[in-house]
């Protein structure tokens, strides 16, 4: 993902085997969490979420004007939203369950890697202004309408946005209980 400028911010690398996690600043954007903290939060959520390790993921931390070029550009709508996730690997690649449509078994991979390398699940940008309006609002949580603070909100998100790299998805009541179930359990909230 390039930033609104078009120059390119060279991503934080944080390791937490299995998982690699290269964490992205746009420029101006409010840190709420520290880096470590949203790296692990990204950790656990793929590793509930079913991913092959070790694999690696994008996080970048943006705002509501790079959200919503995403937005129109890759799901056709309009205005900024809070997150949104572009998972690289098929939904056959994760394990069934009860956040989304029926997936299989991790398939074999038609090519060999390098050494050492790991696939990428995918990325995940995240608005940090639309996390602070929707807190400071009281918009916040899986429902929007709990009190809580940017970070709390922040850490949802990236949570929530990581679960979709893994193709958990919230357009059925049934797989919204689930995913919001798990996120729950995830973040301790």
């Amino acid at each position: 993902m390039e930033p609104a400028g078009g120059a390119s911010e060279r991503p934080f690398v944080l390791y937490l085997p299995p998982w690699r996690v290269e964490l992205t600043e746009r420029p101006g954007v409010a840190r709420l969490v520290p880096r470590a903290r949203l790296a692990r939060a990204v950790a656990a959520a793929v590793r509930a979420g079913g991913a092959p390790a070790p694999a690696s993921v994008g996080l970048v931390l943006s705002d509501d004007a790079e959200l919503a070029r995403l937005n129109a550009t890759h799901l056709d709508a309009e205005g900024p939203t809070d997150v949104l996730s572009f998972p690289l690997l098929p939904p056959e690649a994760f394990p069934a369950h009860a956040g989304g449509e029926a997936r299989g078994a991790f398939p074999a991979p038609s090519f060999r890697l390098p050494p050492r390398a790991r696939p990428n699940l995918g990325d995940i940008v995240v608005s940090v202004e639309r996390a602070v309006a929707q807190a400071g609002e009281g918009r916040g949580g899986q429902t929007g309408d709990v009190g809580w603070t940017a970070a709390e909100e922040l850490l949802l998100l990236v949570t929530h946005g990581a679960l979709h790299l893994c193709g958990w998805d919230h357009a059925e009541p049934e797989e919204e209980a689930a995913m919001r179930r798990l996120e729950r359990e995830l973040l301790g909230f």
